[in-house]
């Protein structure tokens, strides 16, 4: 059948087969041929695709055990992050770190291992995982750990599935009061104001800033900044006080066809980011928010990959050392704002130090999320932006790209070679794990 990822960009033809049962994992990997596994498809580009086998792993979605004193959960690798979180919220207990998606599977975010509004306090979700199962290209399932096959896990975490099927993972909850988050939000004129911000909110533990990616001049970085943390029940507003752990109500809103490409362009973009920042500033203040919308305010509106028509889109995102960072994300910001290709979704956040996993993307810095519907002039507008990355040190986020250089992730990625030796140590030469993404960077 005819995959994509989620930026419908690239669209390949791949042998989908999905996996029900650990049993049956053994016959497919005795098979000829290459495989990858694939979780809810929330990754952007290919790195899910593999035209030989792509295995379809969201059967795979037992809760297995749990432990209510210290929060510790075992849970087959295609559980959703959305039933994690309608299980065990509303019971006191939440992820330590999530993505601004909730709709990824446990596979997903620690072959990505993802990170969130809080990295800069709490790393990746790679760095709460205790242990996970892996089969491997010899048709082992191996137990892996900080303590166990300790440099396969580290480039597991992170190494977008190319060490073997992840099966299973333990990692622990942290408990809330309330679902609620006292969300401060702040405008800033520029980027030297956007960056004050965040290091003045590293006190607490979730941050993120929208970017106004098509301000020049004295408001280039211009931005409205989110800070918060979960409140205490006590707290609360009385309204909320009655039921302090609920979930909003089910239902969202879709997009049913795909946007005509016009519709998205510097006019259209630049009325929408005036308005937004303009709003914002009138709104700024304090306010309890459900964790819902202040996590995952995309999640409420179904298909909204179809906003950027049927080409497609691609997400650039990019991470600069803290040194560089000023400089850097203000060339980035110039260079998307002279080609008039702007973003509607232009996110910055503050990281904090690099985590443990050989192809993990963050590292202490900043980094960048824009998106760009796929048109004649985007390949060379990214390619601009890479040569600004890596010539600013930085690196680009393998489960957003779908087109990027080898050379360029070769430059950005120093755990490479630890990497590579492990995976050819548990997945065989040639490796038994590939994808589109792997093939199209020589990985």
């Amino acid at each position: 059948m005819r995959l994509s990822g989620w930026g419908r960009y690239p669209i390949l033809d791949c042998r989908l087969e999905r996996l029900r049962r650990r049993e049956d994992l053994p016959a497919l990997l005795r098979r000829g041929g290459t495989l990858i596994a694939r979780g809810n498809g929330r990754s952007y580009g290919d790195a899910a695709l593999n035209p030989e086998l792509t295995l379809a792993m969201p059967a795979m979605d037992r809760m297995q055990a749990f432990d209510a004193e210290t929060g510790l959960l075992s849970c087959e690798a295609g559980v959703l992050l959305a039933d994690i979180l309608e299980t065990f919220a509303p019971r006191g207990w939440f992820p330590p770190v999530i993505p601004g998606t909730k709709l990824v599977t446990v596979g997903g975010m620690i072959a990505a291992d993802v990170h969130g509004k809080n990295h800069h306090r709490d790393g990746t979700f790679g760095a709460h995982v205790e242990s996970l199962t892996l089969a491997t290209a010899d048709g082992e399932v191996r137990e892996c750990s900080r303590r166990q096959h300790a440099g396969l896990f580290r480039a597991t975490l992170g190494g977008m599935g190319l060490t073997g099927v992840i099966l299973s993972a333990r990692f622990r909850l942290r408990p809330i009061e309330t679902a609620f988050i006292l969300q401060e939000t702040l405008a800033a004129r520029s980027l030297d104001e956007t960056m004050a911000l965040f290091e003045a909110s590293r006190g607490l533990p979730y941050s993120v800033a929208w970017i106004d990616c098509l301000a020049r001049g004295a408001k280039l970085g211009r931005a409205v900044l989110m800070r918060g943390a979960f409140m205490e029940r006590g707290a609360l507003p009385p309204r909320l006080a009655a039921d302090p752990l609920r979930l909003p109500p089910a239902g969202r809103l879709r997009v049913p066809v795909d946007a005509p490409s016009m519709l998205l362009n510097r006019a259209s973009i630049g009325l929408f980011n005036g308005l937004y920042y303009r709003l914002a500033r009138a709104r700024a203040g304090t306010r309890p928010v459900h964790f819902e919308p202040f996590f995952f305010p995309l999640d409420r509106i179904e298909a909204w990959n179809r906003l950027y028509g049927r080409r497609g889109f691609v997400q650039y995102q990019c991470v600069l050392p803290k040194s560089e960072s000023p400089a850097g994300i203000a060339a980035l910001l110039e260079r998307v704002a002279a080609a008039g290709q702007g973003s509607f979704l232009a996110v910055l956040k503050l990281f904090g130090p690099a985590g443990e996993g050989l192809l993990s993307f963050p590292m202490e810095g900043y980094t960048l999320a824009l998106d760009f519907p796929v048109r004649n002039a985007t390949p060379a507008l990214l390619d601009a932006l890479d040569a600004i990355t890596h010539r600013h040190g930085g690196r680009v986020y393998l489960a957003k790209d779908a087109r990027c250089a080898p050379q360029r992730v070769r430059e950005g990625y120093a755990g490479l070679g630890g990497f590579e030796a492990a995976r050819a140590a548990a997945a065989g030469a040639p490796p038994k794990f590939a994808s589109a993404l792997s093939r199209r960077l020589g990985l």
